[in-house]
C-alpha cells in the first residue's frame, strides 16, 4: 500500500447492501480481498448502528474511488440497496449523525476538505444512494 499523496477529499460511499444485512469492516475487508484487494478499500465503514469502524490505514492511499485514491479519504455507510440490489436511500438517523461527525472531525485535522459522493467520480454509480451535496447543505457542512 502506497501513502495518500495529500489528502484534499472525502468520498463518500455505500456499500449497496438491503437494509437488513447488518455488515461491517471486517465483512467489507473479506469481500475486498475476494476482489483482489490487498484490504479493505475504506478508511472508515459506519455501521447501521452507528459504529464508525477503522478500515484501510488513514495514512494509506485509498482503493474506494480510482480517480481520487490517492488524495482522499473514503467513506462508507453500510446500506443503499434494496431488497433486489437497485439504489436506495436507506440510511438511519444514526448513521447521519455519525458520518456528520466524522466529517466535522476529519476537517478539523485536515482542514478545507471537498466532500463529495461517489456517483461525482464515478459515471457508472449512484453510490451512495442520496444526493450528497444537498446532504452537506442542509447539515451546514457546504
Amino acid at each position: 500500500m502506497r501513502p495518500r499523496e495529500k489528502t484534499d477529499t472525502i468520498v463518500i460511499h455505500c456499500t449497496q447492501t438491503p437494509p437488513d444485512m447488518d455488515i461491517g469492516a471486517e465483512e467489507i475487508n473479506k469481500w475486498h480481498k475476494n476482489r483482489g484487494f490487498d484490504t479493505i478499500g475504506y478508511h472508515f465503514v459506519i455501521t447501521r448502528n452507528g459504529d464508525v469502524q477503522n478500515g484501510r490505514d488513514i495514512s494509506r492511499e485509498g482503493a474506494h474511488a480510482s480517480r481520487v485514491n490517492g488524495t482522499s479519504i473514503g467513506i462508507a455507510l453500510v446500506g443503499g440497496a434494496d431488497k433486489d440490489m437497485e439504489w436506495e436511500n436507506n440510511f438511519n438517523e444514526v448513521q447521519f449523525v455519525k458520518l456528520k461527525e466524522l466529517i466535522e472531525e476529519l476537517q478539523s485535522k485536515y482542514m478545507k476538505l471537498k466532500i463529495i459522493g461517489h456517483y461525482e467520480v464515478d459515471d457508472h454509480k449512484k453510490c451512495p444512494s442520496f444526493d450528497v451535496p444537498e446532504w452537506l447543505k442542509e447539515n451546514g457542512l457546504a
